[in-house]
């Protein structure tokens, strides 16, 4: 966010605060924004990798986030995972002289799986998580916060005929250095996300979410849809494509287009 290229915080899902939907969070399902109360068990590990490309039109103008992020997870037991995330991203704006690239924020976090039964396949798990601080020229350049921010999300997934249903509902606080020009925002969200077992080693899902973000008496409301799709050709490894689209009530509006590829790797 250089002086002649503001990147407010209230574009809630411009493509790098939507990529960074994508990456940070431990992606059970990936390539889905909604989590699921899967974990990796006593000292499993996962590791995810991914793509992402976002074009953000507003006003006749498109911006291009490209952004790489890496999330490993570690099982402490059953039920408790930790996880650290890492994510590089390129931004390109329309506008001459916005350009910028650099890692984003770091996150660490965990999904604690408090309740389970398998009788009804219904289960409930927290998810709360920590984003450190960039540099004061990484939040200029629009790279992160520049302060430690965080999040919770309440995670319920049930098992249907079909598959799985997942829900999620959680809450943000992004904090940042310069609050005159970017406000610290508070954030809510609220989305479900339908998977179909459609054969052995394929996945179709559904993503359907909201967001309102709050920052210095404005608010801003987003809403998004996602396609995905999950190949699994072992227990232990996922190829996954997924494609979004997210709308705003900025104005002018601003309509995002994402494609997003991954792959995860379970190991011992």
């Amino acid at each position: 966010m250089r002086p002649v290229f503001v990147r407010s915080p209230l574009r809630v899902f411009s493509p790098l605060l939507l990529l960074a939907c994508l990456s940070s969070p431990v992606l059970a399902l990936q390539p889905l924004i909604t989590d699921d109360t899967g974990t990796q068990g006593s000292g499993g590990n996962q590791l995810e990798f991914s793509f992402g490309e976002a074009r953000a039109k507003s006003d006749g103008s498109t911006d291009r986030t490209r952004s790489l992020p890496v999330v490993y997870t570690r099982g402490l037991s059953e039920s408790l995972d930790v996880y650290v995330g890492l994510n590089y991203s390129w931004i390109r704006p329309d506008s001459p002289g916005g350009d910028a690239n650099g890692g984003t924020n770091p996150s660490l976090g965990a999904k604690w799986r408090f309740y389970e039964n398998e009788e009804s396949g219904s289960s409930l798990a927290l998810k709360p998580e920590i984003l450190f601080p960039v540099s004061s020229g990484r939040e200029v350049d629009g790279l992160g916060t520049g302060k430690t921010s965080g999040k919770l999300t309440l995670i319920y997934s049930q098992d249907v005929p079909f598959g799985a249903v997942h829900l999620n509902a959680g809450v943000g606080r992004d904090r940042y250095r310069d609050s005159e020009i970017n406000p610290d925002t508070t954030t809510t969200r609220f989305s479900i996300a339908p998977v179909w077992d459609v054969a052995e080693q394929w996945k179709l899902a559904l993503d359907l979410g909201a967001e309102s973000a709050r920052a210095a008496g404005s608010t801003l409301r987003s809403n998004y849809v996602e396609l995905g799709a999950i190949y699994s050709p072992g227990k232990d490894l996922d190829f996954a494509l997924g494609l979004i689209r997210s709308v705003n009530n900025d104005s002018p509006r601003t309509t995002t287009d994402t494609a997003t590829v991954g792959l995860t790797w379970r190991f011992q």
